[in-house]
């Protein structure tokens, strides 16, 4: 059996993955908060997370991935606010096109896909814990985590107190013992979403929400823990303190999840996101422009530890890569692949080494000039499951190309009898007219490819 190495964020270094159960590897990653659009920060989680546990599908028997909607939060009700749309209706949206889009991303749904909503019970019973073994306390209508009473907080995030205090943005309160202390359980006002507790009507806290459903699902411990660099403190480290803490494991900051796995940061053409700049990139809009694929490609371009600057030129080379391997593809359509081949050595130990995607990458890329050469059913099957395992190459080639033809398309008649009358130019000679019959369909967007059978035409992309 193959071995994978990832680089474990709770030890700092790079350990080769062992499951607790190699019958089921259990991996959680964070997932959205659904008040708005996802951004491509968002999405490189999701297509991060989607290989990895393609890529351990690949190895063991099982894997259940599980990751979550968060749909309650503060951010949801000020959407409501400012929309005048009930809760519900907001979150369902946003959570049914964050589906739509990932999937046009390539992403395959979850195995487990829990919302916050439908675990309150759980989370309130992890509350109630917390509370009974001295690490958490109520106050005005709140709980809260109880920060000095677990020593070994920070070790995820390697944060001094000072530091803790200043990156959790703490807010001062007369109800907090400690600046450091975090919420679990806040009062809901009337108009606010709310459920019954011990202390009072109100709602969970949002760290709390991912302890109670990784342990409702996956069971303590599990294998993987995921999600973007910016989630590492004070969101995981706040998760390990509760779940360790709640089950009398101070002192093992790996009793939640062995090992914990961030991609890095996503910047647009060298500058971090942000709202005030307006260079926020929605995955939904640039959905609008470019294949799914695509955007994938980019994603997975630098390695998923790195900081990651999304380019216009960076999404049109992703393009122009996918354009040329759907073009090896359709040379090889006449070609049956290989029922048996394996995935190339080398792709796999690429994969198998961190996840590094780039590395893989170039390995397909060799694949495909091997195969576009020798054309063999060997070659062909290889540079398909290699392709699979990254998310592309997942369509029709002729479709991708464009040389399916479009009967609704209206310039469709004009192309046929332009290229009608290029190739009779050509019979008879005339090239300066088939030159200017070629122009007259390139300003069109029409792309003429001549061939052995005779000419044919695409739309470009």
């Amino acid at each position: 059996m193959r071995t994978v190495k990832l680089y474990n964020s709770l030890t700092r270094q790079k350990e080769i993955f062992t499951p607790i159960d190699p019958d089921n590897v259990r991996l959680y990653a964070c997932g959205p908060t659904v008040y708005s659009y996802a951004h491509i920060g968002n999405a490189r989680m999701a297509v991060v997370f989607d290989t990895l546990a393609g890529l351990l599908r690949t190895i063991y028997p099982k894997v259940t991935y599980a990751s979550n909607i968060t749909d309650v939060d503060d951010k949801i009700m000020t959407a409501a606010k400012e929309t005048g749309q009930p809760i519900d209706a907001i979150t369902k949206k946003y959570a049914d096109i964050y589906n739509a889009d990932m999937a046009a991303l390539g992403c395959a749904a979850p195995d487990i896909q829990p919302r916050a909503t439908t675990h309150i019970p759980q989370m309130i019973a992890l509350t109630q814990k917390l509370i009974e073994k001295n690490h958490a306390y109520a106050s005005d209508g709140h709980v809260l985590f109880h920060v000095p009473s677990f020593p070994a907080y920070g070790g995820l995030s390697g944060r001094s107190r000072d530091e803790q205090i200043a990156g959790a943005r703490v807010e001062v309160a007369s109800y907090k013992k400690d600046p450091a202390d975090f919420v679990l359980w806040k009062p809901s006002k009337d108009d606010e979403p709310g459920w019954d507790s011990p202390w009072g009507r109100g709602r969970p806290g949002w760290h709390i929400e991912c302890s109670a459903m990784a342990e409702q699902h996956l069971g303590l411990p599990f294998d993987i823990h995921g999600g973007g660099a910016d989630l590492k403190f004070p969101h995981h480290e706040n998760e390990i303190a509760q779940s360790c803490c709640a089950h009398g494991h101070e002192t093992d900051l790996a009793a939640f999840a062995k090992t914990w796995v961030h991609n890095g940061f996503v910047t647009v053409e060298g500058e971090k996101m942000s709202k005030s700049i307006g260079n926020v990139m929605l995955a939904h809009d640039l959905l609008e422009s470019y294949p799914g694929e695509a955007l994938r490609l980019t994603l997975l371009s630098a390695h998923y530890r790195q900081p990651l600057d999304w380019t216009q030129s960076a999404l049109e080379q992703s393009k122009k890569t996918l354009d040329r391997l759907y073009g090896v593809l359709r040379d090889l359509k006449d070609i049956e692949a290989s029922p048996n081949e394996e995935i190339p050595t080398d792709f796999m130990d690429a994969l198998c080494d961190d996840l590094n995607t780039p590395k893989a990458l170039a390995a397909l890329l060799a694949l495909s000039k091997t195969a576009a050469k020798d054309k063999t059913p060997q070659h062909k099957k290889q540079l398909l499951c290699a392709a699979n395992l990254l998310g592309i190459l997942q369509q029709n080639s002729d479709e991708w190309l464009g040389y399916t033809r479009d009967t609704s398309d209206p310039d469709a008649a004009k192309i046929e009898s332009l290229l009608q009358e290029r190739n009779e130019a050509r019979r008879s000679k005339n090239f300066a007219r088939a030159d200017e019959i070629r122009a007259q369909l390139t300003a069109m967007n029409v792309t003429i490819e001549d061939t052995p059978t005779g000419a044919i035409w695409h739309k470009s992309n």
